[in-house]
C-alpha cells in the first residue's frame, strides 16, 4: 500500500519506522490477508493462543499502516477513539492481564476504590499525549506481546487461575485461568481492531480487509 505523502524527511522517516515495527513478529502476509503463522509452544493449545494473539495484534498494527502522528491521534467518527490511542490502550490492557496471569490479582487496582486521578489516566490510555507518537506506542506494544509470548512459553499450566480484583464488572468471588485471561486479551484486542478499522476507513478510505 502507497505511504500518503508526508511533508518532511523526520515524517518520512518517522512512517518507514512505524512500518517496521508494524511488522515486526508477525509473518510475512498479504495485504487483507489472515496473516499465517508458525508457533510453536508447550503443547498445541498453547501454539494455538499465541498464534492468535499474533493475528488479532497484526490487524490492529494493520490499521496504523502509513500514518503520521498527526492521523494517528485524529479523531474521524463521532467516538473519541483514535488509532494511535487504541493501540496504546491494547497496549497496557494486554500488559496488565499478563501480569495478572503471572502474579494474581495484585498486578490491578482495586477499581472499587479508584480517585479521580486514576480515571484521569485510565481515559490518557486512549489517546496520544502531548510528546507520545506512534512509533513510540508500537515499538511500546511491541515489547509487551514479546513479554507475553514469553510468559505463556513458560507456562505449564493453562488452567492456573487467580481471583478476579474487585470491580464493578466483576461478579465477587470469580476467578479466572490464565486461558481465560488469554481469550479476553485476544476478545479486546479484536474489538478494537475492528474499531481502528472504522477510523482508518474514515480516515482515507483504507481498510484492512474487504
Amino acid at each position: 500500500m502507497s505511504i500518503q505523502t508526508v511533508q518532511t524527511v523526520e515524517n518520512v522517516e518517522n512512517v518507514e519506522n512505524v512500518e517496521t515495527v508494524e511488522s515486526a513478529g508477525t509473518a510475512e502476509a498479504a495485504e487483507g490477508q489472515y496473516p499465517a503463522a508458525v508457533v510453536e509452544g508447550p503443547t498445541p493449545e498453547h501454539a494455538d493462543l499465541i498464534a492468535e494473539l499474533r493475528a488479532v495484534r497484526h490487524f490492529l498494527r494493520f490499521t496504523a499502516r502509513g500514518l503520521d502522528d498527526e492521523q494517528a491521534a485524529r479523531r474521524t467518527t463521532a467516538s473519541e477513539l483514535t488509532i494511535g490511542g487504541l493501540i496504546k490502550h491494547v497496549t497496557s490492557m494486554e500488559r496488565t492481564w499478563a501480569a495478572f496471569i503471572a502474579v494474581g490479582p495484585s498486578a490491578m487496582p482495586d477499581f472499587n476504590a479508584m480517585a479521580e486521578a486514576d480515571f484521569q489516566a485510565r481515559a490518557d490510555e486512549f489517546r496520544l499525549l502531548p510528546g507520545e507518537t506512534l512509533l513510540g506506542v508500537l515499538t511500546a506494544y511491541e515489547a509487551v506481546a514479546r513479554g507475553t509470548e514469553e510468559l505463556l512459553a513458560g507456562l505449564p499450566d493453562l488452567g492456573v487461575s487467580h481471583p478476579l480484583p474487585s470491580a464493578p464488572w466483576f461478579a465477587p468471588g470469580v476467578s479466572w485461568s490464565a486461558r481465560r485471561a488469554v481469550m479476553h486479551i485476544i476478545a479486546e484486542t479484536a474489538q478494537h481492531a475492528g474499531h481502528a478499522d472504522i477510523i482508518r476507513e474514515s480516515l482515507d478510505g483504507q481498510k484492512s480487509m474487504g
